[in-house]
């Protein structure tokens, strides 16, 4: 489950959230590309390619595509607030 104490920086405000890669936990991103690739509108990479949310998802669709993305995370750095 991923840790809302230890959001990326560049996270938007907002519902969804990425876990920040230091995450002591084991949940922070791993780079793995998995949300950016399936859902490039609300997730993008930093330099590091770590993942955080830069749109939140508005409609019940968009939403939809990102709880795939939160389900298909190994290891679990995507949150949702809402």
């Amino acid at each position: 489950m991923s840790n809302k104490n230890l959001k990326h920086k560049k996270n938007i405000p907002g519902a969804w959230y990425c876990t920040d890669p230091d995450d002591d936990n084991g949940e922070g991103c791993i780079a793995c590309n998995v949300c950016y690739t399936g859902a490039p509108d609300f997730f993008t990479e930093d330099e590091d390619g770590n993942a955080y949310v830069y749109k939140q998802p508005a409609t019940p669709e968009e939403i939809e595509l990102c709880k795939e993305q939160m389900e298909a995370c190994p290891v679990g750095s995507i949150g949702f607030d809402g």
